[in-house]
């Protein structure tokens, strides 16, 4: 069992996992973080639950422990719900760090999300169609990315998202370090990946299909 001292993070960040109550690393992160924190492009297969938002998320505030107000990392989710969930997330791991996250999403105004990217974000986590609106408006800039992480892949196919995140990819620098999760593979996110990972190491850490049988699943029956 690896602990998180085990990944050559900052102190200040192993100390905010401790705060959290993580006390050893899942089997997904204790694959991943070696591969990000080495700077090389990762496809991993995993399914929600398995803990791969800190898995990504160490990796990205540790190369980012200075800060910055452009944009440095970019972390793109399928849902408003999920990337909210991986900003506050993020915050957590980042606490008393000079390194700003910034969420934007559809299906809510824009002047607080305009605002805060003008204050300055580090690291900015976003849906497909928003991150795709502030590009072209200007307000968001991609130039000095230098993490990307794509989240639920197979998530973004289903949902007809594949041509933004494309656009998105397209529009990153030369240099820059990409991540890919994705419960399954089809060959659209398989193709993605041919196209713009360089020789991406594939972490795959369950050997059974990646289900939803570890999630528990309640329902309440309401009046019509």
């Amino acid at each position: 069992m690896s602990t998180f001292s085990d990944f050559n993070l900052d102190e200040s960040i192993v100390s905010a996992v401790d705060k959290l109550g993580f006390e050893t690393a899942t089997p997904i992160q204790a694959a991943t973080i070696p591969v990000l924190m080495s700077g090389g492009d990762m496809i991993g297969k995993a399914r929600t639950g398995s803990g791969k938002t800190a898995a990504f998320g160490l990796p990205m505030i540790q190369r980012m422990l200075d800060g910055g107000n452009k944009p440095r990392g970019l972390i793109l989710a399928p849902t408003r719900e999920l990337a909210l969930q991986v900003t506050e997330a993020m915050r957590s791991f980042a606490k008393g760090l000079p390194v700003r996250i910034v969420a934007i999403y559809g299906g809510a105004p824009y002047p607080p999300q305009l605002k805060a990217l003008r204050n300055g974000a580090t690291i900015v986590v976003g849906t497909p169609g928003r991150v795709i609106d502030h590009m072209e408006r200007g307000t968001l800039d991609l130039s000095q990315i230098e993490m990307f992480v794509l989240d639920e892949a197979d998530e973004m196919l289903r949902m007809g998202f594949i041509e933004p995140v494309e656009d998105v990819l397209s529009a990153l620098p030369e240099a820059r370090q990409i991540a890919l999760f994705s419960a399954t593979m089809p060959p659209a996110i398989q193709t993605v990946a041919q196209r713009f990972t360089r020789d991406p190491q594939t972490v795959e850490v369950e050997a059974t299909s990646l289900s939803t049988d570890h999630i528990e699943q309640f329902w309440i029956r309401a009046p019509a």
